[in-house]
């Protein structure tokens, strides 16, 4: 298996989180609301990873804060629902 450059991999990432978006998007106009939390999680801890590497600390601490959110919504959303 070959190992990705970081810059490759960074690539990689950043173009997961564009399709993560767009599912994510999907998912806000449809009213599936789980599923939104469940895929914007991802993209957000993408986007936290990224921001690291380029100290853009807009970014990172934006994405963390959306994050924690997330997860406190998909609990919620299981704790209310059990």
């Amino acid at each position: 298996m070959r190992q990705l450059s970081n810059a490759a991999f960074e690539q990689a990432l950043k173009w997961l989180a564009v399709i993560l978006g767009f599912f994510s998007a999907i998912s806000v106009v449809q009213g599936w609301q789980l599923a939104a939390m469940v895929i914007s999680l991802p993209f957000c801890l993408i986007w936290v990873y990224c921001g690291w590497l380029r100290t853009e600390p807009q970014l990172k601490y934006l994405n963390i804060m959306f994050s924690l959110l997330y997860a406190y919504g998909i609990g919620r959303y299981f704790f209310l629902n059990a």
